[in-house]
């Protein structure tokens, strides 16, 4: 039996890396993966536990197929190595750090994955990227506008392969929320 794609996506700032570290343990538990992203950001950005490279060894990784997943975000790359198909075909579990861009290339290759919306109300997206600090005032703003207009076609598709899930409160609740979709998704028996 195949392991389970969880593909989380969600606005920058939304809370996915924060989401990510508060439930590793659990997800551990569940014999369920979190693969660590290849990204053309220096090492000294504030955020995830990513591997950052030069443009020009992305290219290269590329080109070698070191990828099986990959995408370009607000003039970055980022890649998902093939250790991801590996984990799946020993039937383990494995969630990564999406972008919702890349959602239609990532469910031609993996048909069955789990789509998993962090949403976050805009105040509280605003003072994530404030207290971040990696972007602009005009970037946030940016930001911010692209939240909206994400928000109100995800309301008005209401796309039932897209699970969502609310990160603008507490994140234990968040935390529970993402435990209990890929309970769901993996046939576990509903967590305690």
């Amino acid at each position: 039996m195949s392991g389970k794609l969880i593909y989380l996506m969600g606005p920058s700032g939304s809370g996915k890396d924060s989401l990510i570290e508060a439930a590793r343990p659990y997800l551990a538990e569940r014999g369920c993966e979190v693969m660590r992203r290849v990204i053309t950001r220096s090492a000294e950005s504030v955020g995830e536990d990513a591997q950052s490279v030069s443009a020009q060894t992305f290219e290269a990784l590329k080109e070698q197929g070191a990828f099986a997943l990959h995408w370009q975000a607000h003039g970055l790359s980022y890649g998902i190595t093939t250790q991801l198909d590996d984990c799946l075909r020993q039937g383990r579990h494995v969630l990564v750090n999406g972008s919702r861009a890349y959602l239609r290339q990532a469910r031609e290759r993996y048909p069955d994955l789990v789509a998993v919306m962090l949403c976050v109300n805009t105040e509280v997206l605003h003072e994530r990227l404030l207290k971040r600090g990696r972007e602009t005032p005009e970037q946030i703003r940016q930001r911010l506008q692209r939240n909206e207009l994400f928000l109100d076609a995800m309301a008005l598709l209401g796309d039932d392969a897209i699970e969502v899930l609310d990160n603008s409160a507490s994140i234990t609740v968040a935390v529970r929320g993402l435990l209990a979709l890929i309970d769901d998704a993996a046939g576990y028996p509903a967590s305690a």
